[in-house]
């Protein structure tokens, strides 16, 4: 079984890389910005909850992440592996994802973190916020203070994963299918 982190701000392309790394690799994607988003709609208490910190820009917190994200991987007990976009974003939920997949006998991989620069992908979600609905896509300054949250939060575990061996970056920049081809390198390797 593998476990694999997908990294990278958002607008750096971790969805649309997963459904091609998923199908090819045989693995449960799981985003949590999908289950959030699923949850937002279909009005749950959970859904509720994490809209008020999504609309503001900000992290949802680890608690809640945790809980919802350790649900979604006991649903896929056969899966063959599992491709982590969107968490862990702290080291306390690196650290709650190390113990719960040591409880069930297995480890993180290796870690990809798709890179670019901000000023690209702030113009990547502004045209994604015109077409996707999504409020926390089509406001400068809230695009601007996730990549602050990312900065501060999600940028240190890049740290923690590298002194473990297990961190790898991409270059975010190019055609989806560069950018899959660069990705497809690192994984064969795992």
């Amino acid at each position: 079984m593998i476990n694999i982190v997908l990294f990278g701000k958002p607008g750096a392309g971790k969805g649309t890389q997963a459904e091609f790394l998923k199908e090819k690799y045989n693995l449960t994607h799981l985003s949590t910005g999908d289950i959030f988003r699923y949850n937002i709609k279909n009005d749950t208490d959970l859904g509720k909850l994490a809209k008020t910190f999504m609309d503001k820009g900000d992290l949802v917190p680890d608690e809640v992440t945790i809980q919802m994200l350790q649900s979604e991987v006991d649903k896929n007990p056969h899966s063959a592996g599992f491709l982590f976009d969107g968490f862990p974003r702290t080291l306390a939920q690196a650290a709650a994802l190390d113990t719960f997949l040591a409880s069930k006998g297995q480890s993180i991989t290796a870690t990809v973190a798709l890179e670019a620069d901000d000023n690209i992908l702030v113009a990547r979600l502004l045209e994604r916020g015109k077409t996707s609905g999504r409020p926390d896509d089509q406001d400068d300054e809230k695009i601007r203070n996730r990549y602050h949250e990312y900065n501060e939060k999600t940028a240190p575990l890049m740290h923690f994963y590298e002194e473990q061996g297990k961190f790898h970056t991409v270059n975010g920049i190019g055609t989806i299918l560069e950018v899959n081809e660069r990705l497809n390198q690192v994984f064969d390797t795992l």
